[in-house]
């Protein structure tokens, strides 16, 4: 079970790069750069959440545990590729990697995060 939700993360990094677009090449320039990411960050959040309901029709999960794991194992392979993939292939250094969680700034990065995280979770919940 965790190996057909280990591969069904990988469509989520398309749905982030497709969400990313549309911000950079639609409403960033209307709207500026942090509430184009705040917006980014609550449409990332109902495409992610669209896709795992949708994804739990076909994997069902066997337990409010198994949900838990999934969504952990969901957030560790997010980290793992936005730090990953954003320092050591698109070069961008750790601070500029980091503000995106700086709550205190109004970026709401996180927040996405742990919808990644519990949404497998609230949608068994809501299943069962």
């Amino acid at each position: 079970m965790y190996l057909g939700y280990f591969l069904a993360w990988f469509p989520m990094v398309l749905i982030a790069i497709a969400n990313a677009a549309l911000r950079e090449a639609g409403y960033k320039r209307y709207v500026g750069e942090l509430a184009a990411h705040q917006i980014s960050t609550l449409t990332g959040c109902i495409l992610i959440g669209v896709y795992v309901w949708v994804l739990g029709s076909y994997l069902e999960l066997q337990s409010p545990g198994q949900a838990i794991g999934v969504g952990l194992m969901w957030l560790a392979m997010t980290i793992t590729f936005e730090f990953g993939f954003g320092h050591f292939v698109a070069g961008d250094p750790w601070s500029r990697l980091l503000h995106g969680y700086n709550i205190l700034e109004g970026r709401v990065w996180g927040l996405f995060l742990l919808w990644v995280t519990v949404s497998p979770y609230v949608f068994y919940t809501i299943r069962a």
